[in-house]
């Protein structure tokens, strides 16, 4: 632990105490997902320094940046546009809301009985052990569940905060609704950059999101063949880093271990056995540190192929690029992509049940999982809906309410070796 990193915390406010504590855990828990992985690509080595680092080499160069004039946006959500703050002027970063540790800060403001995301979100700034967290200059939430709408407005209580208001539905009512507020987010980063959006800009800004997008999927369409190239564990970790690391390095890094994975692709050399069972993981948000599914899975004897989640195809799916003639249609596009990404806070929601009898087939996969954080109200009254179109598609599946907690670990295990040994 460097001192130029413990002294930037300190200038951040950081609570070290528990902070060090935090910093101390991190590398016994990513050695406990990861350091048992055989046969992991060169290129994954770039992650690990990332994720080894996770509150040093970022945090300084968003520091620097600030220094020179941008500001920091933190986020929670995909339905956030990354390009449209880009092209403000400021920095999007991610927030993590994966961590057990700050579920108990959170519950001094929030019922126990509450997903653990959202408690572990505002138990980051409570507890102040998230460098990112403190470094922001506003923090954006979204109107996804009830439970987030109204941590948000605890959250402004400590932190500047603005909340981008989703329409319920995706009908052309609901449409120019979700433009206008698009327009209204616009004109905040504005205010708090000092600086307007252009359409030359903001068409870069789209152009780069692109890119890091279709590096992302590149390492999808690998995973499609049999043996996987890469384990879901790995493809997890670079879809949780694509959230907070540059954009245009992150593309860099993504597309050479893209490359890797398509000459092992066509020498078959994959991380588990041909034949090993290939399942599909649907639900709720896996942010860092939560590996939980994936770990489990390929621990006893599966591999996951595939994320229908936020933290996953659901992101990748969209396409950026968005072109127009003048900022309104530029808007417009990014408002279509953003309402083409499906989610349990829509009704109805029939394109996610589509996207898993999709992903099932296209990645040869042999059931789904139906992974949903204990408390999550939408998905996991969605879930029903699901099972009902996967019993229709004869899919195998198996259902697990889950927390963040190393409490129900082995149950998880238990249950999912059954799982597997019925689809063998």
């Amino acid at each position: 632990m460097s001192e130029e990193n413990r002294k930037l915390w300190q200038e951040l406010g950081i609570n070290m105490e528990m902070h060090d504590q935090l910093i101390a855990a991190l590398p016994g828990m990513f050695a406990g997902a990861f350091g048992k992985l055989k046969n992991r690509p060169e290129g994954m080595k770039y992650f690990n320094m990332v994720v080894g680092d996770i509150h040093g080499i970022r945090v300084h160069e968003l520091a620097g940046k600030k220094k020179a004039g941008s500001k920091v946006v933190a986020t929670f959500c995909v339905y956030v546009p990354e390009d449209l703050t880009w092209a403000a002027g400021a920095e999007q970063i991610g927030l993590c809301g994966g961590a057990h540790f700050t579920v108990p800060a959170g519950e001094e403001h929030l019922p126990a009985n509450l997903c653990p995301l959202i408690k572990s979100s505002l138990g980051f700034k409570v507890a102040r052990v998230c460098p990112y967290t403190q470094i922001s200059d506003l923090i954006v939430g979204e109107t996804t569940c009830d439970g987030k709408k109204k941590m948000f407005e605890i959250l402004g209580t400590m932190q500047p905060t603005y909340t981008i208001v989703l329409p319920p539905a995706k009908d052309k009512a609901s449409r120019e609704l979700f433009v206008q507020k698009l327009k209204e987010y616009k004109d905040k980063l504005e205010s708090l950059t000092g600086k307007k959006v252009t359409v030359e800009v903001l068409t870069e800004k789209s152009r780069i999101l692109e890119e890091k997008k279709k590096a992302l999927r590149r390492i999808e369409n690998t995973r499609k063949n049999d043996p996987a190239p890469i384990s879901g564990l790995d493809a997890l970790l670079v879809n949780q880093v694509s959230f907070y690391d540059d954009p245009v390095r992150f593309a860099q890094m993504t597309n050479q271990l893209a490359d890797e994975l398509e000459q092992r692709v066509k020498k078959g050399d994959g991380v588990y056995p041909k034949g090993t069972p290939r399942l599909i993981v649907s639900g709720t948000p896996q942010a860092i540190p939560f590996w939980k599914i994936p770990e489990i899975v390929e621990k006893t004897g599966g591999v996951v192929v595939a994320e229908e989640s936020c933290v996953g195809t659901r992101y990748t799916s969209t396409k950026a690029g968005q072109t127009g003639q003048n900022l309104d249609q530029l808007l417009a596009g990014i408002a279509d992509r953003l309402l083409e990404t499906h989610c349990a806070c829509f009704t109805p929601n029939s394109e996610r049940a589509d996207d898993i009898v999709r992903l099932f087939k296209e990645y040869k996969a042999n059931g789904v999982i139906l992974s949903n954080l204990q408390f999550c109200g939408p998905y996991t009254v969605e879930s029903k809906l699901i099972e009902n179109r996967l019993r229709k598609e004869k899919i195998p599946f198996l259902r697990l309410d889950v927390d963040y907690s190393a409490e129900d670990a082995g149950q998880l295990k238990t249950r999912v070796q059954a799982f597997l040994e019925v689809l063998r």
